[in-house]
């Protein structure tokens, strides 16, 4: 079975055609980079696989359980948005062992889980700030620590290096790539390809709703005719039908020296 699978999944917005007939079967345990343009349907997918936005017509189903059913999913999957939800009063403790409570964690499971993660991202001497105070690389963190913190079957990310120094960045990277050894798979939407390229199984390029191409990485880099090698960032423009990086929102650039940051 797998992991994320979507048959003709469509969503509309009164006559706007948001995302087109889009087929996926994703297998459990691998990391899915899903790119796209700026107002290419990624966010409205990821909406519709975790139960958020209601498809307009198709079928879904992430770790076995229908889209439509909110109460299956809850359990299964885990969401990092682009703007994560959190209590600005709260700090990050009591952000994350309140998650743990609607969750439904055992006290002293969810007690560990957050010490460990916390302690992974070098927040622990920060858990018992408000995050009112936290830059947006720390709330980043919570906000990832909160998608992550039920063990969940599949979990999908919007974005999760954006404010992080290298340093947190590089660590994000590996608990994703921890996270798909342990055999959870991760949906991965981001903008800058050098993560995708770094810890992606399989890449998927949307493009007005559509999926345009699919393949790992080296397969998509690779020329068929000539057997060279191009860049992610080549692909991905000749498939967008474009050749400004800037203008389809990619930081193609982004090296774990120049992530965006404001901590």
């Amino acid at each position: 079975m797998a992991a994320i699978d979507t048959t003709a999944l469509t969503k509309r917005y009164g006559d706007v055609l948001a995302v087109d007939g889009l087929d996926l079967s994703i297998p459990e345990g691998v990391v899915y980079g899903f790119l796209g343009p700026n107002g290419a349907g990624k966010t409205t997918t990821m909406r519709m696989l975790t139960g958020l936005a209601r498809p307009t017509s198709g079928t879904a189903s992430v770790a076995g359980a229908p889209v439509t059913d909110r109460d299956a999913l809850r359990s299964r999957v885990g969401y990092l948005p682009e703007e994560p939800p959190l209590y600005e009063q709260a700090t990050g403790y009591e952000q994350l062992t309140y998650v743990a409570g609607l969750r439904d964690l055992p006290e002293a499971d969810a007690r560990e889980r957050v010490d460990a993660l916390l302690d992974d991202l070098d927040m622990a001497a920060d858990a018992s700030t408000r995050i009112a105070d936290y830059s947006k690389g720390m709330r980043q963190k919570v906000a990832y620590v909160q998608a992550v913190l039920h063990d969940p079957d599949v979990v999908f990310l919007d974005e999760p290096t954006s404010g992080l120094d290298p340093r947190a960045a590089r660590t994000i990277r590996g608990m994703i790539r921890d996270l798909a050894d342990g055999g959870t798979t991760v949906f991965l939407s981001t903008h800058i390809l050098p993560v995708v390229e770094e810890v992606a199984d399989v890449v998927g390029i949307l493009y007005d709703g559509a999926l345009v191409a699919e393949d790992a990485p080296d397969a998509l880099t690779r020329r068929a005719e000539t057997g060279e090698t191009q860049t992610l960032e080549d692909v991905f423009l000749e498939l967008t039908g474009t050749d400004d990086a800037a203008e389809v929102g990619v930081d193609a650039t982004a090296r774990e020296g120049a992530e965006r940051t404001d901590d």
